[in-house]
């Protein structure tokens, strides 16, 4: 089957024959798309839809062959070189599965080995630029604090939100873009702490505030947009506590 995927994608790029479309892409037009896809694959999950998770899957794999396909014509890989890295790299990292050894040093373990048998690896090494700004943060501060810099406990960390909360206070207009940012990161840390993912709770979160509007929009119906500031915050407590009430 993956042939038959490969075979339409090098139709669709043919110079000749090929789809207007697709010939215009680029690596770097198409990944807004990969990333699009990978948060349809994630949604699927967390709604349990396994035939949302079958096609967003398959539209996620389609991403994976575009790209391939883009790298052949440049004469840089193709898609079996693609599978045949992943698949050395698994066995490579689970040498207790497909090797000699005894003992797992654990996952994060062997991928900070290969970082630091690259020449002037770092401890923030690896960390796309492409993730979401909430997950690179958190990624960033779970490196720094595997070779020593972090907060000793979560009061540290949560002292630095108070901390930033004040230079975000004082800020100028030219200062403001940046205390926040300072602010977002200083937060995503303690969450760390908590042991809480901040993507997740972030998610979340949005879902949250994007149930309870709907139901106020349901509620007040075409009326909605000329109600007052405190009609609709009225909504919205009704929406919050009949949540409550479930």
């Amino acid at each position: 089957m993956i042939e038959r995927l490969t075979a339409i994608m090098a139709r669709l790029r043919d110079p000749q024959h090929g789809c207007e479309w697709d010939l215009a892409q680029s690596f770097a037009s198409i990944a807004p798309y990969t990333i699009e896809e990978a948060y349809e694959v994630a949604d699927a999950i967390d709604r349990g839809d396994m035939i949302d998770l079958k096609d967003e899957l398959g539209d996620l794999l389609l991403q994976v062959v575009f790209h391939s396909r883009m790298a052949e014509e440049a004469g840089a890989f193709a898609l079996p070189d693609v599978v045949a890295a992943v698949s050395d790299k698994m066995a490579r990292r689970h040498p207790h599965i497909f090797g000699d050894a005894v003992d797992f040093p654990g996952w994060e373990q062997m991928k900070a080995a290969e970082r630091h048998a690259r020449a002037d690896s770092g401890a923030l090494d690896g960390v796309a630029l492409g993730m979401p700004a909430l997950l690179r943060a958190e990624k960033l501060q779970k490196r720094a604090a595997r070779v020593g810099f972090d907060w000793p406990d979560a009061s540290g960390a949560r002292a630095k939100i108070d901390e930033e909360l004040a230079e975000v206070e004082g800020a100028s207009p030219s200062e403001i873009e940046g205390e926040i940012g300072d602010l977002l990161f200083s937060v995503v840390n303690w969450a760390r702490h908590q042991g809480v993912d901040p993507e997740a709770a972030l998610r979340a979160a949005n879902a949250k505030f994007e149930r309870r509007f709907r139901a106020m929009e349901r509620q007040a119906g075409s009326d909605f947009p000329g109600l007052s500031l405190d009609e609709k915050e009225a909504l919205w407590l009704g929406a919050k506590a009949s949540e409550a009430r479930c």
